[in-house]
């Protein structure tokens, strides 16, 4: 199958979104790019990221590579999008506990990780300075969350948290102080940590503080007049 760079404003050409013929030689050179991104990421971060960079490195012509990601931003964003299918290590120990403190240190372990970590860093400090890669960041987590909800889902079937439990808000709260740590403060981060977060989560949504949000007394909605 032969390889035709999307045109420009073909659905197929805009950052983030699906090749229509997925397969074949169209995905080899979406993951040549996408792995030559992530290098190039890995090594001089979001600042030093250029087009013509992962063009050379990949061994894709750059013109193809302008046409079909268009930017740095939609280079970014391609490679969250796949990133967001990737398989995750979601724990299932039979114990929330356990399970939300093997995801913290995941999360950990991923920022810390000398080859890992620069690429992570870099997708946070792209978000921050650009809205498309921004939004293609929320998407990954949205997707990194609802794949990791199914530990509390578990907890609420075992009777171990209240019924209404907002599973992915639990693991929001979980991961929180990490980012906060890692991209606000700067402040050390370790297992420990990562474990007291963990804990302060569960702690919440035992108390019921991490319940699903519902409609505020008297807003229900009246039907008409008799």
């Amino acid at each position: 199958m032969s390889v035709e760079p999307a045109r420009p404003g073909d659905p197929a050409g805009r950052p983030g979104e699906r090749p229509a013929r997925p397969g074949g030689r169209t995905a080899r050179v979406r993951a040549s790019v996408r792995a030559a991104t992530l290098a190039e990421l890995g090594e001089k971060g979001y600042q030093g990221l250029t087009v013509e960079a992962v063009a050379e490195r990949s061994g894709v012509h750059k013109t193809t590579v302008y046409r079909r990601w268009g930017s740095v931003e939609g280079l970014i964003a391609d490679a969250l999008e796949l990133a967001s299918g990737e398989p995750w290590p979601v724990p299932d120990t039979g114990d929330l506990a356990s399970d939300l403190r093997a995801l913290t240190r995941e999360v950990l372990a991923g920022f810390t990780d000398p080859e890992a970590g620069p690429v992570a860093t870099a997708f946070v400090s792209a978000a921050v300075q650009n809205p498309a890669a921004a939004r293609a960041l929320h998407a990954f987590f949205a997707a990194r969350h609802e794949q990791s909800a199914p530990v509390v889902r578990r907890a609420v079937a075992r009777g171990e948290l209240p019924a209404d439990t907002d599973a992915a808000e639990v693991v929001r709260v979980a991961v929180a102080p990490l980012y906060y740590r890692l991209f606000v403060s700067g402040e050390p981060i370790d297992t420990a940590v990562a474990d007291r977060a963990a804990d302060a989560a569960l702690a919440a949504a035992r108390a019921g503080a991490l319940r699903t949000a519902s409609p505020p007394a008297g807003s229900a909605a009246k039907g008409p007049p008799g």
